[in-house]
């Protein structure tokens, strides 16, 4: 499993934390069933699987571990 970041609207996040809560779960737990159903539902919409996966290599190998200051910097 990899960690990752998201960005939601306060909203949002309040509305996956009631449900974390509900569940007795963590907003964690909440976003990975809801990430696992709309993909489910999404290829068996489209009949498609996710075909950019592995696109993209490059020479910097030091990506996946800077993600946070790449995105950010100006």
């Amino acid at each position: 499993m990899k960690r990752t970041t998201i960005f939601a609207d306060e909203y949002l996040l309040g509305e996956v934390k009631n449900l974390a809560r509900q569940k007795n779960s963590s907003v964690a737990e909440v976003v990975r069933e809801a990430l696992e159903r709309y993909v489910a539902d999404n290829r068996l919409a489209t009949g498609a699987s996710l075909s950019f996966v592995g696109i993209g290599e490059g020479a910097d190998s030091t990506v996946a571990e800077r993600h946070e200051e790449l995105l950010w910097q100006k």
